[in-house]
């Protein structure tokens, strides 16, 4: 079975689509076999929102709208630092398939692997150091990515969990990497 890996973008109503792979399937039966295809689409908005779906149909367009649609049903929110990068690092895994994310200063740029692009693309980060281990399947790597996404918490909501201010919680972390305190502060009103 052959497997084409593509990253098509479109915007459909301010949504990003990113197909991640096509890969041909086939029916053995009576007869012979009866060939389909099998689409992975990654869908976001650019500013925070992103899902990721499955379809199968006889034709290549008919897999990826339904792909689309199941993407657009699954998507998930994940808190981004000034819109730009994540705020905390991040391990994910399905399978075999192991994701560790890390935040990344201004300019840094998106460096992760084909699969992983397509995610952090479609949901608007600009910078993100990404690596990957175990299985290169982009299903698999798909799946762990979001299993690392679903998993940050916006720091505004660990601190209204642990009845901190936002400064108390992060300082030690910006304290390490030399950012100032205050801008988050400012951010939460405090």
């Amino acid at each position: 079975m052959a497997r084409a890996e593509r990253n098509e973008e479109q915007t459909d109503g301010g949504m990003i689509d990113k197909l991640v792979s096509i890969n041909r399937v086939a029916k053995v039966v009576k007869g012979g076999r009866r060939f389909g295809f099998a689409a992975l689409v990654v869908v976001g908005d650019g500013k925070g929102r992103v899902g990721y779906g499955t379809g199968k149909a006889k034709e290549v367009t008919d897999a990826v709208s339904k792909a689309t649609d199941a993407a657009k049903k699954k998507m998930i929110r994940v808190p981004l630092r000034e819109g730009r990068t994540l705020h905390f690092d991040a391990k994910g895994h399905f399978g075999s398939g192991k994701v560790m994310l890390r935040a990344a200063p201004s300019g840094t740029g998106i460096i992760a692997g084909g699969p992983m692009r397509a995610v952090f693309e479609a949901l608007g980060v600009q910078d993100v150091v990404a690596k990957s281990t175990g299985s290169a399947n982009p299903h698999n790597m798909v799946k762990a990515t979001f299993d690392a996404l679903k998993a940050l918490n916006a720091p505004r909501d660990i601190a209204a969990r642990r009845s901190l201010k936002i400064s108390d919680l992060i300082a030690r972390r910006e304290q390490a990497h030399g950012n100032t305190v205050k801008a988050y502060d400012e951010e939460a009103g405090e």
